[in-house]
């Protein structure tokens, strides 16, 4: 990934309140705010240009992130018409300080946007698919330059919807890939900077542990993996259907061993070491 110099400003101080972004030698500008700060939001004039929008917040049904992504001309008038969206919480808008993005060039990247949305999987969406836009091959490579520093600012304005839940390991000072086995099920994870991956394709057992009742927020949260699909049964397992991000080891390997479980034990190298040896440097 390019190396970037970001200028964040802060008009409130406030982190959590409307702010702006900025990458040096970048030709383009972003803009966050909350949901209750639209109306500091519509007054600003970054909002009376073509540009792209992501709307984030929580499905009220699963409890789950949910975003919308979206494009306009004039940001604000299509930015009202979404007030009767009950789901989001807050909005990054991202614009062309130059003033040269066109329908064509905004329609293109909420189509690349959404694609990348989609694929990452961190969030379900509003909609699945974007009429997108044909463009020169000039404007592409361009377009695709200001989508790359769009991922560059998203983690920064508070959003990881590009952000890949997996990634790959680069040593094993950070434990590496680890593995998980129980009673015939094998999973595959890693550390993350928000916690920790189990890899799709991996297994976990089919049956609870007798003692799990004594931790019904593990086997809540099985059961929510079961019935969003993440976890399905097969040949005598549950199999993870996607890449799947536990906000610790020990929350993992609970789910793959159908109860209580300490991470820093169970998660081994290939070659029998704990995740605990790993990280004491033994």
């Amino acid at each position: 990934m390019t190396s970037a110099t970001i200028k964040l400003f802060l008009p409130r101080g406030d982190a959590k309140s409307l702010r702006t972004a900025e990458i040096s030698n970048w030709t383009g500008k972003a803009v966050a705010a909350p949901r209750t700060e639209l109306d500091d939001l519509f007054g600003r004039e970054e909002l009376d240009k073509a540009g792209v929008y992501i709307l984030t917040g929580t499905d009220p049904v699963t409890n789950s992130p949910r975003a919308y992504i979206g494009e306009a001309e004039v940001l604000r008038d299509r930015l009202k018409q979404h007030k009767a969206k009950e789901f989001w919480v807050s909005v990054i808008v991202f614009v062309s300080k130059d003033e040269n993005l066109t329908k064509a060039h905004v329609r293109y990247l909420e189509s690349r946007l959404l694609a990348e949305a989609l694929q990452v999987n961190r969030f379900s969406l509003e909609q699945n698919q974007a009429s997108g836009a044909r463009l020169p091959e000039s404007d592409r490579e361009d377009m695709e330059v200001f989508l790359a520093r769009i991922r560059q600012l998203l983690p920064v304005l508070g959003s990881d919807l590009l952000a890949p839940i997996a990634q790959q390991a680069t040593s094993l000072d950070s434990g590496g890939v680890l593995f998980c086995r129980l009673k015939g099920a094998e999973a595959r994870g890693q550390r993350t900077p928000d916690g920790f991956v189990v890899f799709r394709g991996s297994t976990a057992v089919l049956d609870e542990r007798p003692s799990a009742d004594a931790y019904p927020y593990v086997l809540a949260h099985r059961r929510q993996l079961i019935a969003d699909g993440t976890l399905r049964p097969k040949d005598g397992f549950y199999v993870f259907t996607k890449d799947m991000e536990f906000s610790s080891p020990s929350a993992a390997a609970a789910v793959i061993h159908g109860g209580s479980a300490n991470g820093l034990i169970a998660w081994k190298t290939d070659d029998g070491r704990s995740l605990k040896q790993v990280e004491e440097g033994l």
